[in-house]
């Protein structure tokens, strides 16, 4: 019911919380909310909720990265946060989130993962795991500043006598660049950012589009449908647009 009403405003073009097209629900982002993690952050965008928690763990190099630290993104979903969302397993859609995660930060080259190497046969592995506490749409994006945040934020324990010295802090985990998904709905001919969980079930398309801060664009992902090449430049205005603005919330 409440889907066919989002559906007959947006042909309207108009939205169920009365904000833009192009315009985000409030954003508040709380950082080193876990105690015993290395990094973490809370980021609420409307009331969709997800949090980023970092461990450094003690790490065999991959053995065509033998210079470089390790990267594992993990997601999971909270039963209670969505009717959808159940116990068990993580589901595709999980596994899906942490890859474009995952692909975000690897491929921008957020880390200094030359900076984490111990020994040629050990490095720092950098374990971060997604969890979403409340399911209201965008989670892409949500996720994304939730990961940069607590990376942002993120300590090195000390190695010494083949273990970690968690209470000895040795500085922060080097960051090179900021980067940043924008999830571009396209409904007709309007395009929209920050869907809700049910702008999400009515729009014609869905393309993620990450981006450094110098707007080089890292990753793109098609979610659902399909885009008109002309529809392109436009996409990546706005991509350019939202995730500069999505920076003021990194910290």
């Amino acid at each position: 019911m409440l889907e066919k009403l989002v559906l007959e405003l947006l042909k309207k073009g108009k939205r169920l919380e009365k904000r833009g097209f192009l315009d985000y629900r409030e954003i508040k982002v709380e950082n080193n909310v876990i105690p015993r993690a290395e990094g973490s952050s809370r980021v609420k965008i409307g009331n969709t909720e997800v949090i980023a928690g970092i461990k450094l763990e003690l790490s065999e190099p991959f053995k065509d990265e033998k210079e470089s630290g390790v990267l594992i993104v993990n997601a999971e979903f909270a039963p209670i946060a969505h009717a959808t969302f159940e116990p068990g397993p993580p589901s595709e859609e999980a596994i899906e989130l942490a890859r474009l995660v995952d692909r975000l930060i690897r491929s921008s080259k957020t880390i200094n993962f030359e900076k984490l190497k111990i020994s040629d046969e050990l490095v720092y592995g950098v374990f971060i795991d997604i969890h979403v506490i409340n399911h209201d749409g965008n989670l892409l994006d949500a996720s994304a500043l939730a990961a940069l945040n607590a990376l942002n934020n993120c300590k090195i324990p000390k190695y010494e006598d083949g273990k970690l010295i968690r209470n000895e802090i040795i500085g922060k985990l080097e960051i090179k660049h900021k980067p940043l998904y924008c999830t571009i709905a396209c409904f007709e001919d309007k395009f929209l950012v920050d869907l809700n969980q049910y702008e999400e079930n009515v729009v014609d398309s869905k393309i993620a589009i990450g981006l450094k801060e110098d707007n080089t664009i890292c990753a793109i992902q098609l979610l659902s449908g399909k885009i008109d090449y002309d529809k392109i430049e436009k996409i990546l205005e706005i991509a350019e647009e939202k995730t500069k603005y999505l920076r003021n919330f990194v910290f």
